[in-house]
């Protein structure tokens, strides 16, 4: 195995830099090259700074911090990288710089020492057969920024040598980083992902779908991720993802890594997100993180004009466990609730149930006992729909099947005073289905709460095509009293957080398909690059394989679009009775309790 002694890294912009840290934290003799000598002196500046943060923060002593730079040798010369054991070169995101970069290197550097790329989107074969060794060229790809940041990708080509990628694995451990090993695909394992779905909430927010508020509270509440997908390609760069979904898209011919238009107006608009203070948000300066108001800022997410029905006694139609968690949710929050079983011992087990949840929020030091008692106190069952002829507002939360829902609908009309609420919490079905079982179209939307209920902050508010605005604006305010987060939808496939999500989930089974990465590398790659909760076969088996397939189904027969096509695999998996945790099998297999 080789020896990693002194490493070369050439560019020192945020990057590079970030590499050279990285390199010096863990005790390497680094030469890092650069143009000239002022963007040295910047690549200093950001070590000295990110080296100082580390020491505010008691990461970093300030004598480790000072042998640290001192173990890096800085210059404007690539033949001082001669004496390098291995180079990584972090320059601009352009194959024509990046290959003549690697062709000088080439020509210093012994002819044992490994070349690698920090590209992110580029083919690192192409790169490789610029030079002279080939099968010592490597993709590294690090993510930024690369102190904190724990995933290494790591790139072989066809012509690479296997002991020169399994050497660069063990590097990659060593310096406390999660590597994992693939092949030259465009965008790899994170960015192939990631970018897909953040182009399709940049082709959500172009189509007038939901606003940028409601996209990211929907991803940021609703799948718990750290950032939303408008905020995170500002954050990225509207230029730089522009530029990775083009490269993406001339490789894969994948129409979902086709470039929405809307980066490419705001990209020669020169709106590049963060760095130039103006993106999809507006920001207080260039390269500042704090979110300023402007002209799409919305006052209020209710109409000033709008009026709000009041909303005091509320049903819900169902006894599972959505329908449970929703319930006491409204009984938490102070309303009458009457829920409706198919039974009275359904009725009973539902209350039993709610019981035992309420009882443990109060053994966890989350609810006082007097709360309790008051909340069991506001809900009645019932085994009858006539029962509901003087609520406000019904929730129906039956089994996701479009002929139940219907018929639940259509007999609520007969029942129901005029001017109340009927609302389904569906996860799926369209929204209007149920509204046309009625003749109360503009009284009917979806409320789409997330599971657990009493849990998760989100809920979707899906407005039909007949959905009147004082219906919409009492559904946000509900939501506000319910202590949710509420965000505003149309009635398509997925609305917001499943159409975003599944097709993502679906990229992931059709990666692993062709064997591209293991479920493990995968997994590991979302989590510890993408910083998401969990990786997307870990999400898979914990949702049910037979409810993505389904979801999966319904995006696909409504957008018709070939990438939204469910994978094989899920299918087959799906077939062989193989559904995830619930069976003990899915993507892994699982101990039995």
């Amino acid at each position: 195995m080789r020896e990693f002694r002194t490493v070369g890294v050439v560019g020192l912009g945020t990057m590079g830099a970030g590499i050279v840290e990285v390199f010096a934290r863990n005790g390497l003799r680094v030469l890092a090259a650069e143009v000239d000598a002022e963007a040295v002196e910047r690549g200093r500046v950001h070590l000295e700074t990110s080296t100082a943060r580390a020491v505010g923060r008691g990461k970093l002593t300030q004598e480790a911090a000072d042998e640290l730079i001192g173990r890096i040798t800085t210059t404007t010369s690539l033949a001082d990288l001669a004496e390098a054991d291995l180079v990584v070169e972090a320059v601009p995101e352009h194959l024509d710089l990046k290959a003549q970069v690697l062709g000088e290197l080439d020509r210093v550097c012994r002819p044992d020492v490994i070349l690698a790329s920090n590209t992110s989107s580029l083919s690192v074969t192409e790169l490789a057969v610029r030079t002279g060794r080939p099968g010592k060229v490597v993709g590294m790809h690090f993510f930024n920024p690369a102190p904190v940041q724990k995933l290494v990708e790591l790139v072989r080509t066809v012509v690479t040598e296997p002991d020169v990628i399994e050497d660069a694995r063990a590097f990659a451990a060593s310096l406390d980083k999660v590597p994992v090993v693939i092949g030259d695909r465009a965008g790899f394992i994170a960015n192939a992902l990631l970018f897909g779905y953040l182009n399709h909430a940049a082709r959500m927010y172009e189509a007038r779908y939901a606003t940028r508020e409601d996209l990211d509270a929907a991803m940021r509440y609703g799948c718990g991720y750290p950032m939303g997908p408008l905020a995170l390609l500002d954050l990225i760069g509207l230029d730089t993802s522009y530029e990775i979904l083009d490269t993406m898209y001339r490789q894969s011919r994948n129409p979902l890594h086709a470039p929405a238009p809307i980066l490419k107006q705001m990209t020669t608009a020169g709106l590049l997100g963060r760095k130039s203070g103006r993106g999809f948000y507006t920001y207080a300066k260039p390269h500042s993180s704090e979110v300023v108001p402007d002209a799409l800022t919305p006052a209020s997410k209710i109409p000033a004009d709008v009026p709000v029905r009041e909303v005091q006694r509320v049903g819900v139609v169902g006894t599972g466990t959505m329908a449970s968690g929703i319930v006491e949710v409204f009984a938490k929050a102070g309303f009458d609730v009457l829920v409706r079983g198919r039974s009275a011992s359904k009725a009973e087990g539902a209350l039993a149930g709610i019981r035992k949840s309420l009882d443990k929020a109060v053994v966890r030091g989350k609810l006082e006992e007097a709360d309790r008692d008051a909340a069991l106190g506001r809900i009645t069952t019932t085994t009858r729909l006539e029962d509901f002829a003087d609520v406000d507002l019904v929730v129906e939360a039956v089994a996701e099947e479009l002929d139940v829902k219907r018929a639940v609908f259509a007999a609520l009309d007969e029942i129901c005073k005029p001017g109340a609420i009927l609302a389904t919490t569906t996860s799926s079905l369209p929204v209007v289905e149920c509204a046309a079982a009625t003749t109360r179209q503009q009284d009917v939307l979806g409320l789409h709460f997330f599971n657990p209920a009493p849990v998760m902050k989100l809920v979707e508010v899906v407005s039909t095509i007949t959905t009147s605005a004082d219906v919409a604006a009492t559904a946000i305010a509900l939501c506000d009293r319910l202590g949710k987060v509420a965000v505003s939808c149309g009635d398509r496939a997925g609305f917001i957080v499943n159409a975003l999500l599944f097709p993502y989930l679906n990229d992931a089974v059709k990666m692993l398909e062709a064997h591209y990465a293991t479920a493990d590398d995968i997994d590991a790659a979302m989590k510890t690059g993408c910083a998401l909760p969990m990786g997307p076969f870990e999400l898979l088996d914990v949702v049910g394989l037979d409810v993505s397939l389904a979801i999966e189904r319904t995006l696909y027969q409504e957008f018709r679009l070939s990438g939204f096509a469910p994978a094989p695999l899920l299918e087959h998996l799906v077939t062989a009775g193989r559904l995830g945790r619930k069976t003990g099998h899915g993507f892994r297999d699982y101990n039995p309790r």
